[in-house]
Order: C-alpha cells, then sequence, then structure tokens
C-alpha cells in the first residue's frame, strides 16, 4: 500500500518470519553458529529456546535453507498431541505410511527408514516448533527416538523449539535424562536499543531505501522502550507508523506519531510499562514522591489519551459504516439505471 511512496520494494516490516530479513544480533549470530555446529558434529538433541516474536522460526527457516543435500528433514508444528500421534507425523513428514499403525509397528518402520538413509550416507533431521507445549510424557517419548542408532552414530537428530517455559519442563525431575542428552542448548535474547535502531534499518534497506523515514530525536528511544526489543512488536509498531506517516504524507517520524501509533497498539504494549508514556524517554534524576506524582500524572493523561482514541475510532468507525451503506445504495440505483437503458 505503502511501498511506492517510501521508494520500497516490499513491506519491510511484515510478521510473516522471512530469513531474507535476518538480523545479525549478538544473540542471533550465536544461536546460528550454535546450530550450525549442533548439526555439523551430529548432535542428538539441540534446544532452541526464546521469548515469542524473539525470531526464533526466522532462524529455523534459514538454518533449513543451508541444510546439505544429504539431510532428510521431518517439521513439525502441531505439537497438542499425544505421544502416539506425534510419532505418526513424524513419520508421515518423511514420507511413510502412518494408515492402521500402531505404536509398536510406527517405531519399526521409522527405525528401518533410518537405517536405509544411513546405508545410503544420508543422515535425518526432525524439528519441533512450539516445543513447550509438549508433555512430559510426549518429550520422554520423543527422547527414546535418540536411542535408534548405528554402531558409531545416531540415526536422527532433534531441534526442540520452543518459549522459555520449555526450559521449565525440561528441568522436571523425571526428564533428566532428556536433559542430559541436549547437547546444544542456544537461547535468543531481546535486541538491545543500539541493535533496535540497527534492525529497522537493516529491514528498510534490504526492502529497497534505508532512508524510508526520517526518525526524529527520541523515538527510537520509544520504540525500545515499548518493544522491549522484542523483533515482531518491533515490526508491528514500525508497519503502523509507516502506514500512519503515509496517510499524513510525510516521511518525518516524530514522537508524537509513534506515540499515536503505539496508543493504537495498547493492547500489544509489554504490561510492565503499559502506563508509561514518552516523557518517560528523557531520565529525569527527582526526588521519589516527586518521581511518583509525575508517575501518576502520566497515567492519568494516558488513560484520557487511549479514552479519546476510542472514541475517535469509534467515530470513524460509524463514518465508514455510512459511506458503506451510501455506495450500496449508489451501485442498486446504477445497476437498474443500467438495466433500464
Amino acid at each position: 500500500m505503502y511501498e511506492a511512496y517510501f521508494g520500497l520494494t516490499a513491506k519491510p516490516f511484515e510478521l510473516v518470519p522471512n530469513p531474507r530479513y535476518l538480523f545479525d544480533s549478538r544473540s542471533h549470530k550465536k544461536a546460528l553458529n550454535y546450530l550450525r555446529y549442533g548439526l555439523r558434529e551430529g548432535a542428538g538433541f539441540i534446544l532452541l529456546s526464546g521469548e515469542v516474536g524473539s525470531g526464533k522460526t526466522t532462524i529455523i527457516r534459514n538454518i533449513v535453507r543451508q541444510l546439505s543435500d544429504d539431510m532428510v528433514l521431518a517439521s513439525l508444528f502441531n505439537t497438542r498431541a499425544s505421544a502416539v500421534e506425534m510419532l505418526a507425523m513424524i513419520n508421515e513428514e518423511f514420507g511413510l505410511d502412518v494408515a492402521g499403525r500402531d505404536k509398536v509397528a510406527l517405531l519399526r518402520d521409522l527405525n528401518d527408514y533410518l537405517l536405509t538413509l544411513h546405508a545410503q550416507g544420508r543422515r535425518a533431521l526432525i524439528i519441533i516448533d512450539e516445543a513447550q507445549n509438549l508433555s512430559p510424557e510426549v518429550l520422554e517419548e520423543i527422547r527414546l527416538l535418540s536411542n535408534l542408532e548405528a554402531e558409531t552414530v545416531k540415526l536422527v537428530q532433534i531441534v526442540l523449539v520452543g518459549q522459555p517455559e520449555l526450559q521449565a519442563v525440561i528441568t522436571r525431575p523425571e526428564l533428566r535424562q532428556l536433559r542430559q542428552r541436549i547437547g546444544v542448548h542456544c537461547q535468543l535474547d531481546p535486541l538491545s536499543r543500539e541493535e533496535t535502531e540497527a534492525y529497522v534499518y537493516h529491514r528498510l534497506a534490504t526492502a529497497g531505501n534505508r532512508d524510508a523515514l526520517n526518525w526524529q530525536a527520541g523515538t527510537f528511544d520509544m520504540l525500545f522502550h515499548y518493544s522491549g526489543g522484542i523483533p515482531r512488536l518491533i515490526n508491528l509498531f514500525c508497519d503502523f507508523s509507516l502506514l500512519c506517516a503515509y496517510a499524513d504524507q510525510t516521511r518525518e517520524l516524530s514522537l508524537p506519531l509513534l506515540q499515536e501509533v503505539i496508543g493504537d497498539l495498547s493492547w500489544e504494549v509489554r504490561p510492565e510499562v503499559a502506563a508509561a508514556v514518552a516523557e518517560q524517554v528523557v531520565a529525569v534524576r527527582m526526588p521519589d514522591s516527586a518521581l511518583l506524582a509525575q508517575l501518576q500524572q502520566q497515567e492519568q493523561l494516558l488513560g484520557q489519551l487511549l479514552e479519546r482514541q476510542q472514541e475517535q475510532g469509534r467515530a470513524l468507525h460509524e463514518a465508514l459504516e455510512r459511506i458503506d451503506r451510501r455506495v450500496k445504495v449508489l451501485c442498486a440505483l446504477n445497476g437498474r439505471i443500467n438495466h433500464d437503458f
């Protein structure tokens, strides 16, 4: 919608994970190196964890694009399943027949298939995304798959990808055998303030125009403050900022404009900073009582601002409905006129 206006060849902040836009932050670069090392060295289990929207899927897609030809991949995303259902999904991903197979038959088929791959000089890789949803019982069954091995090598490598809750599940006493078999563990951290700015410019440059917007003083501080350095939230705020700037026919991203965007997307703001406003970007030292009074005043102002935005949104919605009704009436009249002539 706004690409041509800003001289872009694509939307730079789409929420769909795209390896083309992969940004090498310190944390992401470390995770990529760990994953590559684990795959190269044949680690039985690899764990990648990170907050929602931190970029786990983008990294995994980047790794998949770089897999060697001798690697056969099974990717699973539906993790709310029983152990037998998970096993069936793994076999199905490898192209095996699962119709009418019980657990014993599924395991036998998988073992035979992995042995065949090994004899051909090929390797099997299973990537399980959203692994935090797996129950301890299912995780234990998955751990048993690592027992499938030839004389000197594991027949399959397994990458578990999930939110931080996955680490809490794995620390349970009954999963200590799985925990001990994790050869590589990498965790994605949020971007720093400096990385947030570099990330935004990287995506704009990748989409064709690094200087599409003029970010006024303090805007990157505000963006980092409200997004917490989470790439998905940064994308969300920046996409709407471009849209609002386009609507206003400006290339200047000011603090008020960015604050308006964040207010419109207030449901996405992290709870711990929901009561903050733009003035918090500037650090001011003051006595605790004065600071508390200012924060209370800011919270009240933010509430009033959100109420006005909601009223404006309702008024806009009603206006659009009226316009839509009039368009429909005009279309109907036009149809009748054409029919009469």
